[in-house]
């Protein structure tokens, strides 16, 4: 980008055009200034020649008609035919001068005289040569005037673009919330502020979005740690227990400890692979979208629910509708979704899964009989390592759930039960 300082680029601009326009209209001036003089001489010199055919038909005499004839810078030569001359001797021809002959047709003594007309052109070229040596003079101080108009007028029209700099400035060395805030944003330098205003208003957005999610992520690696410290404890203190233990502990107690080390070691990779699959939606997540059909995925989910809770009341209910979805992401789902309803109902609930479609989207109801989730908390619970008061999980489940979800151009909300029982009802929403 060239930076060439824009003062002196619009001032010798501006200059320059001046250079360009004020010889073309000197020029223009002083060939007008001729021609009309060259026009003005020519309409004199006919319109003595006219007058003195008007006097030789009045009989004047030849040395009145020279006489009323005559004006200034005009020399006039009467030549009657018997060769006697009155007047002023004519000027030489060769000479600057211009010449009018004329034959006068009346008079006693005048008919057939011959008149000449001479006037001086050295008085023309004069005022010419006076009035180029006027715009010239005229010219330079136009343009010395100009110049200096312009060094001084160009502080004052590029004021704002200063205030722009000084902003600019500002906000590089960290100080926040200064605006042009321009008075008009109908002319170029009100829509150049207003565009940088709405950009300072951008970028700050940007800055405080970037420090949410910089602190949100700080603290979401912190919580982790600290899930993950707990599953890691108990390995530990498992391992080092097994290996402290003589020969004759019993077995019965080498168990337990086998178990918690199987146990603490499933919690923890079950964490680690709910932070990928988190890491995996904020990257981006790529689906393999297929023709499911959506009661065969849920009806797969409720029994292998009832299995693990037979006391436990699961239905489906709804058509057996079909769309275009990941069947993998899609179970996940729902699978967390009846793990969370089988968990909040206690040993013994009522679990049901309502199918449904719209003109533009296919809707999953996971409802149950237990507690239900406060209004207040509805949005909450899918913060991520938010724990509800029933919650056995990592915390993780709903979010991951929600992002599989919008991954698919839906959603995944918390609200009350279609039929108004108590209970919570979790709404899936997809697109076909």
């Amino acid at each position: 980008m060239n930076t060439v300082s824009l003062r002196r680029r619009v001032t010798i601009t501006a200059l320059l055009v001046l250079l360009v326009v004020l010889p073309i209209t000197g020029l223009a001036v002083k060939a007008i200034f001729d021609a009309q003089a060259e026009r003005n001489l020519t309409t004199l010199l006919a319109g003595r020649a006219q007058l003195a055919q008007q006097l030789a038909r009045q009989n004047v005499a030849p040395a009145n008609l020279v006489r009323r004839i005559d004006a200034d810078g005009i020399r006039v030569t009467l030549i009657l035919r018997t060769g006697q001359e009155f007047g002023s001797p004519a000027l030489d021809p060769s000479s600057d001068a211009r010449q009018v002959k004329s034959t006068l047709t009346a008079g006693q003594r005048t008919r057939g005289a011959t008149l000449l007309l001479s006037a001086d052109t050295s008085q023309l070229e004069g005022a010419s040569r006076t009035l180029q040596r006027v715009l010239v003079v005229a010219g330079a101080a136009a343009v010395l005037i100009t110049a200096l108009a312009l060094i001084l007028g160009m502080r004052v029209a590029l004021a704002p673009l200063d205030a722009m700099t000084s902003l600019a400035r500002s906000i590089a060395a960290g100080r926040r919330g200064g605006r042009l805030q321009p008075t008009r944003s109908d002319t170029e330098l009100g829509r150049t502020a207003l565009a940088f205003d709405e950009m300072l208003d951008s970028l700050e957005g940007a800055e405080r979005t970037a420090r949410g999610a910089e602190q949100h992520m700080r603290q979401f690696v912190a919580d982790a740690a600290h899930e993950l410290r707990t599953p890691v404890t108990g390995l530990q203190t498992a391992a080092e227990t097994l290996l402290q233990l003589g020969p004759d502990t019993p077995a019965e107690r080498r168990g337990e400890l086998e178990l918690l080390l199987v146990r603490e070691s499933r919690r923890a990779g079950t964490l680690v692979a709910d932070l990928l699959e988190l890491a995996r939606i904020d990257a981006g997540l790529v689906l393999r979208r297929q023709p499911v059909l959506l009661k065969h995925l849920a009806q797969t989910q409720a029994n292998r629910l009832q299995l693990m809770a037979p006391d436990h009341t699961v239905e489906v209910i709804g058509p057996d509708l079909q769309l275009q979805a990941d069947p993998d992401r899609l179970t996940q789902i729902l699978a967390n979704l009846l793990d969370n309803a089988r968990h909040a109902t206690g040993d013994t609930g009522r679990i049901e899964v309502l199918l449904r479609q719209t003109p533009d989207q296919v809707q999953v109801v996971v409802q149950d009989n237990g507690p239900g989730v406060p209004p207040e908390d509805r949005e909450r619970i899918f913060q991520r390592l938010v724990h509800g008061e029933r919650s056995r999980g990592s915390g993780l489940g709903l979010p991951i759930a929600r992002g599989f979800a919008r991954a698919h151009g839906g959603d995944l909300i918390a609200t009350d039960r279609p039929d108004g029982k108590p209970g919570a009802a979790f709404l899936l929403t997809l697109t076909p």
